[in-house]
């Protein structure tokens, strides 16, 4: 194994996971998922069939991650945090082939107790601040908050909050990367 698994970890047969992949005390790897190198997953942890994570994904403790997720490079998943697959779950109604998709794009992160409820993609390097609930698509780099969760503002990739001048323009603190605003979209300037 290029992996390593806690002793009270259970992982399924016909998963795939990366070299360098951690995966720590009760966590649950369902089968036909994959994990990609140098992930960290928490304790208490829940990978559903069909599941995608990345490059570098650091999944805290007690996440549920049910099947249509698709997490990219570099996601931040916080502690108790929770994706849905189906918008009208009822315990005695089989929606088992209504599973909607949910991405999660490359650097977003995503605080302790959020849910985001399935269909709503997660922009790049977007944050999803700590207990919001996700009901809609969530630009890159943009910061939610809330229930429903709400856009207060912009973050950069290093994950500070961005100001912008009056030319649009924003310089991140700690990585002196500047960003601009247009038309209510941030890019990165290179």
């Amino acid at each position: 194994m290029d992996y390593y698994a806690h002793e009270t970890a259970i992982v399924d047969d016909g998963c795939t996971i990366g070299k360098g992949t951690k995966i720590w005390h009760f966590s649950h790897i369902m089968s036909n998922c994959k994990l990609g190198e140098n992930c960290n997953i928490g304790q208490n942890v829940v990978v559903s069939p069909e599941v995608i994570l990345g490059k570098n994904v650091k999944v805290q403790n007690n996440v549920s991650l049910y099947t249509g997720v698709i997490c990219e490079d570099d996601v931040f998943l916080g502690p108790s945090m929770v994706f849905t697959n189906v918008n009208n779950p009822r315990s005695g109604v089989n929606r088992r082939g209504q599973y909607l998709k949910t991405t999660v794009k490359r650097g977003a992160s995503i605080g302790a107790n959020a849910t985001i409820v399935c269909g709503h993609d997660i922009g790049e390097y977007a944050f999803v601040g700590a207990g919001s609930v996700v009901t809609k698509h969530i630009p890159p780099y943009a910061l939610v908050v809330g229930n429903p969760a709400r856009q207060i503002g912009w973050m950069s990739e290093f994950g500070h909050r961005l100001e912008f001048n009056e030319n649009g323009l924003a310089i991140c603190p700690e990585s002196n990367q500047e960003y601009k605003l247009e038309n209510n979209n941030v890019t990165k300037i290179k």
